[in-house]
């Protein structure tokens, strides 16, 4: 099993962390709050521990669990802390309607976060296209939800692919790092009306988003 470093408090970094632990993997909780990383290793319980946000994440690959806008400069302050690391980023990069993506034209999510990244790292797009709720609620049967994955690296992938396994889910290769567009439109496909009907009810994002 691996051992996994999710920088992030939120809601996914609560959904995965908790399936990480019971995966048998070992989970590392980090983030500017203190206190709430704290209670959030207490509520994980198992193999889970706090790290120091800032310094070198413990796991070989690390889980920016972050919202699209905060994800790029965290990777940039951590700077050389995640070299060799493999860095997952898991976030869908919507304007508040929930009808664009907001990233440069021709990028991701995924590439901006790699553009941020330092030399050595590997960037792996993976978990956008589950909703929170859906991956907290889903319990092991024969049908395993899939992840989509895409990196330039292939080890980062097969890294990351083990990893999905040992969460009882499907990883499904999707490409290169450039298919992360896609992936975080596919995201947008599905989530879109889910967005739109919650700023309706003045109740955004339905938890359906990592948040800090």
């Amino acid at each position: 099993m691996s051992t996994i470093s999710i920088i992030g408090n939120g809601n996914m970094a609560r959904i995965l962390g908790a399936r990480a632990i019971a995966g048998g993997n070992t989970v590392e909780i980090i983030g500017r709050d203190a206190a709430r990383a704290a209670a959030l290793v207490k509520e994980l319980g198992g193999r889970t521990t706090a790290g120091t946000f800032g310094s070198v994440p413990e796991g070989d690959i690390v889980i920016i669990a972050l919202p699209y806008e905060s994800v790029a400069p965290v990777v940039r302050k951590y700077g050389p802390a995640l070299q060799a690391k493999v860095i997952v980023d898991i976030s869908n990069p919507f304007d508040p309607t929930g009808t664009e993506l907001v990233t440069p034209a021709g990028s991701s999510a995924a590439q901006e976060t790699a553009k941020a990244a330092p030399a050595g790292a590997h960037v792996v797009k993976a978990f956008n296209t589950l909703f929170g709720h859906v991956l907290a609620a889903d319990r092991v049967g024969d049908r395993r939800l899939d992840v989509f994955i895409a990196g330039d690296d292939d080890e980062a992938k097969a890294l990351v692919s083990s990893f999905v396994e040992s969460l009882n889910l499907r990883p499904l290769d999707a490409g290169d790092l450039k298919i992360a567009h896609w992936i975080e439109g596919a995201g947008l496909l599905m989530m879109g009306s889910g967005i739109r009907k919650a700023v309706g009810h003045n109740n955004f994002w339905l938890g359906m988003n990592p948040l800090d």
